[in-house]
C-alpha cells in the first residue's frame, strides 16, 4: 500500500485527500500545524487550522485568506481521508494532524513540546501507525529545566537590573515564546514593554482568550523609555541595533534552547542566556514517540540523522523524512534567531533612537 503522505516539491502531500500539510509553496488546500512563518505560508487557496489558533494564523496570512477551523478532536472527512487536529503544546493553536484512511493512521506533529505552558493547550499523545516527529533538539545534551525554575532566574536577573538602573531586554520569538515569557514573569518587578512584532501577537492571543499581564507598546516616537525598571521583550533581530538606545543602559539576554550551549551565548555577546524552548527536549521527543505506539517513525527538521540512528539502535523502525523547514537555527549560525526557522530579517541597524522605528520582523518565526 502506498504511503498516505509523500514529500513533493510543494511539501508534504496527501494524494488521496488532495491537500498539503504546512506546504512550502502556495497550494490550493493547506492544513497548518501552527502559525510560525516557516509552517504557514501566505497565498494558499484555502487553509485549515485548529480553532484556538485561527486569529494567530489570520494575523500571518491576511484578512482575505479563506481559513476554516476545526476544534481539537473533531473529525473532518476530506475526499475520504478522516482528519482531526490535536494539541501540540508548541504555541497557541499548534496542532498535530491525524490522518486516517484505508485502515492506516498517520500523525504529523509539526512542532511540539511537553512542558506546561499557560498560553496554549498542552500536548496530547495520539496513537497511530506512522508518527512524523520533529527533531529540533534531538540530541541527548538538550534537557530542559522546570519552567518555574527558569522563571525565577529571569525574575532575579530583571530585579537585579532594576536595582542597578538598567533596562532588561529579553530576546525571544514574537509568536509563542514572547507571550509564554510574559505570562511567566513577575509583573510586580516593573513594567513590561513589547516590541511591535511581539504586540501584534499579544493582541491575537488576547483576542483568542489568553490572559496576559499588562504589556506596554513602544510609542512611534520616543527618545527614552523604561527608566531602568522595565523588562523589554523583543525578537532576536533587535540585538545590536540602535533601536535599543531608547532604553538607556541595558542588559540583554536571550531565551532559547540553544542557550544550553555556553559557547553560543559567549559568541553572540549576550549578558545572560536562559534555556527556554517551545520545542520538546531530547527526553520529550522520546516520550512522545513512545506514547504514539507507532510501528514506524519518520523524523524531520532538526537533528534528523542522529535521532533516527538512535531510534534504530533501540529497535524502532525509523527513517528521515526530507524537509525544507529550516528548523531552529543551528548553534554555529551567524544569528541565533529562533527555534522555528523563520529568520528575523532585522533592519535595526538603520534605526534611529529619535524616531524609534522597530527593526523589521518579517518572517519572525521565524519563530
Amino acid at each position: 500500500m502506498a504511503d498516505l503522505l509523500t514529500v513533493t516539491d510543494a511539501g508534504l502531500y496527501c494524494a488521496q485527500g488532495d491537500f498539503y500539510i504546512d506546504p512550502w509553496r502556495r497550494v490550493p488546500r493547506a492544513i497548518i500545524t501552527h502559525a510560525h512563518a516557516d509552517h504557514a505560508r501566505s497565498g494558499c487557496g484555502r487553509y485549515l487550522c485548529a480553532a484556538p489558533g485561527m486569529l494567530v494564523l489570520r494575523s500571518r496570512v491576511g484578512n482575505a485568506a479563506p481559513i476554516d477551523s476545526l476544534r481539537h478532536g473533531d473529525t473532518l472527512s476530506i475526499n475520504g481521508v478522516e482528519v482531526s487536529l490535536h494539541p501540540a503544546g508548541h504555541v497557541l493553536g499548534s496542532a498535530q494532524v491525524r490522518l486516517s484512511h484505508g485502515g492506516t493512521t498517520w500523525v504529523v506533529t509539526g512542532d511540539y513540546k511537553l512542558e506546561a505552558d499557560p498560553t496554549c493547550d498542552p500536548f496530547e499523545p495520539v496513537e497511530c501507525d506512522v508518527f512524523v516527529t520533529e527533531s529540533t533538539f534531538g540530541l541527548p545534551v538538550y534537557r530542559w529545566q522546570d519552567p518555574k525554575t527558569i522563571a525565577e532566574e529571569i525574575n532575579a536577573w530583571w530585579r537585579a537590573n532594576r536595582d542597578a538602573g538598567r533596562t532588561s531586554v529579553l530576546l525571544a520569538y514574537a509568536l509563542g515564546k514572547a507571550q509564554r515569557l510574559a505570562a511567566a514573569v513577575d509583573p510586580s518587578i516593573g513594567p513590561i514593554i513589547g516590541h511591535g512584532a511581539v504586540m501584534k501577537m499579544v493582541e491575537a492571543y488576547r483576542a483568542s482568550g489568553v490572559r496576559l499581564p499588562p504589556i506596554d507598546r513602544v510609542p512611534p516616537r520616543t527618545r527614552k523609555m523604561g527608566a531602568g525598571r522595565a523588562l523589554v521583550i523583543a525578537p532576536p533581530s533587535v540585538a545590536g541595533s540602535r533601536w535599543l538606545d531608547i532604553f538607556g543602559e541595558t542588559s540583554v539576554a536571550m531565551a532559547s534552547g540553544w542557550m544550553t550551549l555556553r559557547g553560543v551565548r559567549r559568541r553572540r555577546g549576550f549578558d545572560k542566556g536562559f534555556v527556554v524552548s517551545d520545542h520538546a527536549d531530547f527526553p520529550g521527543l522520546l516520550t512522545a514517540i513512545a506514547a504514539s505506539r507507532a510501528r514506524r517513525v519518520l523524523v524531520t527538521h532538526g537533528f534528523t540523522d542522529t535521532l533516527t540512528r538512535l531510534l534504530q539502535e533501540r529497535g524502532v523502525d525509523a527513517a528521515v523524512l526530507p524537509t525544507r523547514f529550516a528548523g531552529e537555527a543551528p548553534p554555529d549560525a551567524a544569528v541565533v534567531d529562533g527555534e522555528d526557522g523563520d529568520s528575523e530579517n532585522g533592519a535595526g541597524d538603520q534605526a534611529t533612537p529619535h524616531a524609534s522605528p522597530e527593526p523589521d520582523d518579517r518572517g519572525e518565526e521565524q519563530e
